[in-house]
């Protein structure tokens, strides 16, 4: 298998679905028992939303990646809240197929690669409520290295202040994503370096990982979003040990890593459902109409 056909990027635009009880209540039974208490146990419907594609989006990106049928598709999550795929990775036709979720504001999104591990963020760029933009961003000002510091602070306004607040937080989101780290990771360790938000390049405790690539890119109505492609060996220990393969020759690792990063494709929910259907009360694959889904190109930073 190509691995290149590893490589996915889809994203969802939930304010664009309106969701009935009904129409919610067959989606979710659309998937495994042990995910529904994740995503019921939002009071919000917007959080439920979010809840219920983001598994969505996990299982049919492996059914439709990697072939496996849903009901033989198992997803858990590490202690740090990683998920990963459990399988025979003996049998994987990738060298290591891993993927990640994010959702924020109007947009769920999936991430996925076939070598490296890969570490995907949404941020919605939300004013802040009660306090201005310098006060907002100041009470996260310990997050950030000095020359980030530097970049957010001397901003040409606030407008632009938040932006680059949250541009480089969706970066290293993404990183710490990656790596399967939880909250306790040392974000002010790690600090980016960008060309017009271009060739980023990332420094952890003053060391520049020249093994990773990082991109951003803008949605629509004022998000981010940031991807993440790393070398498996920088993952933590708990996620590592989901993976199939940690070390590589260098031109099979260079291979993942230079890998071209693709156009996100931009889904409805509708057409996540469409890709599956009942069978005897059984999820299977189907076809997509061509014409339902389409390709969307964001704009690269």
């Amino acid at each position: 298998m190509e691995v290149g056909k590893g490589v996915e990027r889809w994203v969802v635009d939930i304010s664009k679905w309106r969701a009935s009880t009904e129409d919610f209540s067959l989606i979710i039974s659309l998937l495994p028992h042990c995910d529904h208490s994740s995503i019921t146990r939002f009071v919000k419907l917007e959080d439920r939303k979010r809840a219920l594609v983001s598994r969505l989006l996990q299982y049919v990106l492996v059914n439709r990646v990697l072939g496996i049928p849903f009901d033989d598709i198992v997803i858990r999550r590490t202690p740090e809240g990683k998920p990963f795929l459990v399988c025979d990775k003996s049998k994987m036709e990738f060298p290591n197929f891993n993927f990640n979720v994010s959702h924020h504001g109007d947009y769920v999104a999936i991430a996925s690669e076939p070598i490296c591990i890969v570490g995907l963020d949404i941020v919605s760029h939300s004013a802040p409520v009660n306090e201005t933009a310098q006060q907002f961003v100041q009470s996260f000002s310990t997050y950030f290295s000095r020359l980030e510091w530097y970049h957010i602070s001397n901003a040409a306004s606030s407008d632009e202040m938040l932006k680059t607040f949250y541009r480089y937080w969706c970066l290293k989101e993404a990183f710490v994503k990656a790596v399967g780290s939880g909250v306790g990771y040392k974000l002010d360790d790690v600090e980016f370096r960008h060309t017009n938000w271009d060739n980023i390049s990332v420094k952890v405790a003053g060391q520049e990982l020249k093994d990773w690539k990082f991109w951003l890119m803008e949605l629509g109505n004022n998000h981010s979003i940031s991807i993440a492609r790393g070398h498996p060996r920088s993952a933590i220990a708990s996620y590592r040990t989901t993976l199939k393969q940690t070390e590589f020759e260098e031109n099979e690792y260079n291979t993942g890593l230079n890998l071209p990063n693709p156009s996100f494709t931009l889904l409805r929910v509708e057409d996540l459902v469409r890709l599956c259907h009942f069978e005897e009360g059984k999820i299977s694959c189907m076809e997509s109409d061509g014409d339902e889904i389409q390709r969307s190109r964001f704009t690269q930073k």
